[in-house]
């Protein structure tokens, strides 16, 4: 198990990259579930930092363990209390009509990843996903 504790600004997201290729090295794991991995892992800190702490920046925590296969995440934050399951599935034809930016993280990751958790617990978001591999 190794974990991660950055601030919820965009430049840390270099040290979610090197936290994820350090759990990873020596894997015998596929380009495309490292990728799925990457970005689903990203994106969850990308909303965390835009969305949890509209006031001021605040931390984010990351465990990461692998287990027969299996690459566990858990990403806890102080923020905003948010449930991603409540998310409704965006209307893709909308955004690109509209040609927004952004509303498809949430659905990628659930799309991506084999689960996603989450709970509230001790004043915290803590969201759990997992990829088999």
């Amino acid at each position: 198990m190794i974990t991660l504790k950055i601030k919820s600004e965009l430049q840390e997201l270099k040290k979610v990259r090197s936290f994820l290729k350090t759990l990873l090295e020596g894997k015998d794991i596929s380009e495309k579930d490292y990728y799925i991995m990457e970005l689903s892992l990203v994106e969850v800190c990308i909303n965390i930092i835009k969305y949890a702490y509209p006031k001021k920046p605040g931390e984010i925590y990351i465990k990461s363990w692998v287990k027969e296969n299996k690459t566990f995440f858990e990403i806890r934050d102080d923020g905003i209390p948010f449930d991603p399951r409540t998310t409704k599935k965006p209307d893709i034809s909308e955004i690109i009509e509209k040609e927004k930016k952004g509303g498809l993280g949430i659905f990628l990751i659930r799309s991506l990843m084999d689960g996603v958790e989450y709970r509230r617990e001790n004043n915290q978001n803590v969201l759990i996903m997992n990829k088999s591999f």
